[in-house]
């Protein structure tokens, strides 16, 4: 087999950057999708929530009773134009690809995996960990959970913001619309989890410190 193609890393005169191959980045969609959802159960079983889409979600979730699967699938559809339109089609399908996964593994996950106890606390540290490397994993794949996600990609490739920060403005305005669903004590440890995930991304997925190719 032809080694994989390199393109040389601009502005930094450093070693060429190896694309990812096929199987490296499926392997990443499962990995990265699959912490995830390990990190929406834990939050789900505390009772908090997160930001972003899946915030949302859990908000109509909490709300209607919904499951929180097929709401995240749900409201993750009208950002997919905006996608291809400005990131392209293999981020597009790449995305399309981990919020589906993201879905079944969050609707699939707890028929496998239960929590006898799970302190808030812990859920919300533990869980935004995990959240955090899974999106990581996705990132650094070009790919995203859609979403928020797909605007807070573009406003780092194309402006340099960086994508936690960005990430947690947005986040924190959504954790903050949940006092009708939540009491004070569970919205502050969404929050924790919310700084925990974002601080994640904004220490390791700097614009410039790793090429997603």
């Amino acid at each position: 087999m032809n080694p994989s193609p390199t393109v040389s890393a601009p502005d930094t005169g450093a070693l060429d950057v190896t694309r990812h191959a096929w199987h490296e980045d499926f392997q990443a969609l499962l990995t990265g999708t699959l912490f995830v959802a390990l990190g929406v159960v834990m939050f789900g079983q505390a009772g908090l929530l997160t930001g972003g889409t899946a915030g949302l979600a859990f908000l109509i979730h909490y709300g209607t009773g919904m499951d929180f699967g097929l709401a995240f699938f749900l409201v993750n559809l009208p950002f997919y134009a905006f996608a291809w339109w400005r990131m392209g089609a293999a981020f597009t399908l790449k995305t399309f690809a981990a919020v589906g996964l993201l879905s079944l593994f969050a609707h699939f996950l707890p028929r496998g995996l239960a929590f006898n106890y799970l302190s808030p606390p812990l859920a919300a540290v533990l869980g935004g960990l995990l959240c955090g490397a899974g999106m990581l994993m996705l990132f650094r794949h070009r790919a995203s959970l859609g979403g928020l996600n797909v605007l807070v990609l573009y406003l780092q490739e194309t402006l340099g913001w960086r994508a936690g920060a960005v990430q947690m403005a947005f986040d924190s305005l959504i954790v903050l619309g949940a006092f009708y669903v939540a009491d004070a004590g569970r919205i502050a440890l969404s929050v924790l989890g919310a700084v925990v995930l974002n601080l994640t991304l904004a220490i390791n997925h700097r614009p410039g410190r790793y090429l997603a190719v």
